[in-house]
């Protein structure tokens, strides 16, 4: 027998004596916990007040859904009139004014008022005809079930890979293990909001969520190396298929001969032995790069040395560029007064005697008088006479110069 309890609003737990097949509920026992704009908009609906109301077992109501549900959204689309609405009015978290509420929320709180039991919510989530059986089971847990009781209902569901949409004009497709992820750990849904629970449940959630999300990881990369090892066991024995079936057989033989062959350890051993590979690998690239980071400031104190070398080597050429001007400086120094000297022991420039220096002193004066005597000609004659003078003497001149070009 299973320990049944029942649960209020914030989570305390007090016993109750019921049957086995009964589900507890948690929270508000009239209002399954939704919205009130949204159960006032359920409870004044024609579809629920007259059609559903006709329906009065459980196969019915699944066959309900199974006909007329096709989507999961609290409410028709384009129905709500949100234009002119400010603040909290805006239809935020399902508080604005309500339009035409949904066949999905109908049918969930029709079956709150028919009181599930264990083996029919159940039945709900394993249905194989409709996605929406099985998303109105999901929401049913998330409305009035113990929050303590969630990871047992949902973690069958965590990598179910049916498809389902759930908004309203068919857009939002997605596999019904990412719907149960959310339930879990979110609160909001199109426009409304699901019944709060405790912050230890909901962590205890996410942690048991990240572990699952780890392991379906680590499955995915053990099939892929099953699928490479049967492909490899193909090759390597010359299988050729001509019809899927035969394909299929070859396939169904090659897996029941390998798990014939290698017992449980041996896999064990073997999934252990490709995560300690991987982790090598990791470790390897890991010590590359550190490698690498090293290498870089090795590389610019290599560019930083040749730099300064090339400044030795520009400071050395300037200071072999100085010592060459001086030593030329000095040569030429040296040249000119080697040349001084010659000239004052030259015989021509030694002084003349005494007699000489007089006739060359007469010659001087003669040359002197004639020159005085010139230019008072030259003062007495006319302007006109002068122009000639320097006419004819720009003219012999000219034809000298132009003698000594030819």
């Amino acid at each position: 027998l299973f320990c049944n309890m029942e649960y209020d609003q914030d989570g305390s737990e007090f016993p109750l004596k019921r049957q086995n097949n009964t589900l507890p509920i948690y929270g508000n026992k009239e209002t399954m916990n939704l919205n009130s704009m949204l159960l006032t908009n359920i409870r004044a609906s024609p579809y629920f007040k007259m059609d559903l109301f006709e329906l009065k077992t459980f196969h019915e109501v699944v066959d309900e859904i199974y006909y007329k549900v096709e989507h999961l959204e609290p409410w028709e689309k384009n129905s709500r009139k949100l234009a002119g609405q400010v603040g909290m009015c805006a239809g935020v978290r399902g508080v604005g004014a309500g339009g035409i509420v949904s066949t999905a929320y109908c049918i969930l709180y029709k079956l709150f008022t028919l009181k599930l039991t264990r083996r029919q919510l159940k039945t709900m989530l394993n249905h194989h005809d409709s996605p929406y059986i099985r998303g109105i089971g999901f929401m049913y847990i998330r409305y009035c079930q113990p929050p303590f009781d969630f990871w047992d209902w949902y973690e069958p569901y965590i990598n179910d890979e049916e498809e389902i949409d759930l908004k309203a004009g068919s857009g939002y497709t997605i596999k019904i293990g990412e719907v149960v992820r959310t339930m879990m750990t979110k609160l909001d849904w199109f426009g409304t909001l699901f019944p709060r629970m405790p912050v230890n449940v909901q962590r205890e959630l996410e942690d048991k969520i990240r572990v699952a999300k780890q392991t379906m990881r680590l499955t995915e990369s053990a099939a892929a190396g099953e699928q490479q090892d049967q492909q490899g066991w193909e090759e390597g024995n010359g299988v050729e298929y001509q019809n899927g079936e035969e394909e299929e057989e070859g396939r169904d033989n090659w897996r029941t001969k390998k798990t014939r062959e290698l017992p449980e350890e041996a896999l064990r051993e073997r999934s252990k032995e490709k995560s300690r590979e991987r982790s090598q690998d990791r470790h390897r690239d890991r010590s590359r790069e550190r490698d690498r980071e090293k290498e870089r400031p090795r590389v610019r104190d290599r560019s930083k040395d040749k730099a300064q070398d090339r400044s030795k080597d520009k400071a050395q050429d300037r200071s072999r560029d100085k010592d060459r001007q001086r030593d030329r400086s000095r040569e030429r120094k040296s040249r000119e007064r080697s040349r001084e000297r010659q000239r004052s022991s030259s015989p021509l420039n030694r002084s003349p005697p005494k007699g000489r220096i007089d006739a060359r002193s007469h010659s001087k004066g003669k040359r002197q008088g004639n020159s005085r005597s010139r230019s008072h000609e030259r003062s007495n004659k006319s302007p006109k006479e002068r122009d000639r003078k320097r006419s004819r003497s720009r003219e012999r001149h000219h034809r000298s110069s132009s003698r000594g070009r030819h």
